[in-house]
């Protein structure tokens, strides 16, 4: 099932973050129907530093790819803010879009971004955004590829300028509508009176940003479509790291950890070795077979 067709029914979406194929796998065997793929979750593990602006369009593309081959679950991914002007947009949503991208976030900050969390952002016009939105509208091949417009107006023009430029998005074309970190829960409240009659929308949790947490249940009965968790993963895996690392430093083996990790076999297990030697053994036997069908006849 398709983003698009997902979002006609009720439920509410919670999509996790990923930043590869083993975590978009592991998140696809726990059940989820959509995954998010997180830039912030990118600079964090690939280039071990912040979210403000350090990962290309390229970089991003290929990770897309990578988790497309590995899983057929549908992927929003964060494009940051399209990497430059309306003709560098229409290149990314071509370029993502190709790499497997269900659906394509784009938010109105200047160049460099940086996290919508952090503070000191910049945004360009409205007006410039809006033909942004137009343009990766107008790049997309499929209809089914949805174009989600980001507003980081909140901390710098304030609620109400947001409302305004995300009704502008909508306008525009886009097909889902972000505003990024609302301050309580009346705001976000607020967000679904205000525009929840026009589009699907999406509401952002992330552990100690500027936007109270609440459930995904919680998040929908107020009116929000899709609820995206980007970074926890991350989160949760520099702690058990960490932890895993001074262990290992203390003690000079893995055996005090051994209870909070998989050995070697249940790796193999959880990312499914024993199949794909199976399947690689089949195709090694394959000329054989044909041989000595062809002698049968």
């Amino acid at each position: 099932m398709s983003l698009k067709s997902r979002l006609h029914e009720a439920r509410v979406l919670a999509a996790p973050g990923v930043y590869d194929a083993l975590t978009a796998s592991i998140a696809t065997d726990a059940g989820f129907e959509a995954l998010y793929l997180s830039g912030a979750a990118i600079a964090y593990t690939r280039l071990g530093r912040p979210d403000i602006g350090l990962v290309s369009m390229s970089e991003v593309a290929e990770v897309i790819a990578l988790v497309s081959d590995r899983v057929a679950t549908p992927l929003i991914v964060d494009a940051d803010n399209g990497y430059g002007n309306a003709l560098n947009v229409q290149r990314t949503v071509r370029a993502f879009e190709r790499a497997g991208a269900g659906a394509i976030q784009i938010e109105d900050q200047t160049l460099p971004k940086r996290c919508g969390h952090l503070q000191d952002k910049s945004l360009i016009s409205a007006h410039e955004m809006a033909g942004k939105i137009k343009a990766a509208v107008d790049a997309r091949v499929s209809a089914e590829t949805l174009i989600i417009a980001r507003t980081d107006a909140v901390a710098v023009e304030g609620f109400d300028k947001a409302i305004e430029r995300a009704a502008l998005y909508a306008d525009a074309g886009a097909d889902v509508l972000f505003v990024e970190a609302p301050r309580s829960r009346e705001q976000l409240a607020a967000v679904t009176a205000a525009l929840g009659h026009r589009l699907p929308l999406l509401a952002n949790m992330v552990e100690g940003g500027d936007t109270p947490l609440a459930s995904a249940q919680e998040l929908g009965e107020i009116g929000f479509r899709i609820v995206i968790f980007p970074g926890g993963i991350v989160r949760a895996i520099a702690r058990t790291a960490q932890d895993y690392y001074a262990s290992l430093q203390a003690h000079g083996t893995n055996t005090p950890f051994g209870d909070r990790m998989f050995d070697f076999n249940a790796l193999n297990a959880l990312i499914g070795t024993p199949d794909m030697l199976a399947r690689g053994r089949a195709y090694e036997t394959y000329g054989d077979d044909m041989t000595k069908k062809d002698a049968a006849r």
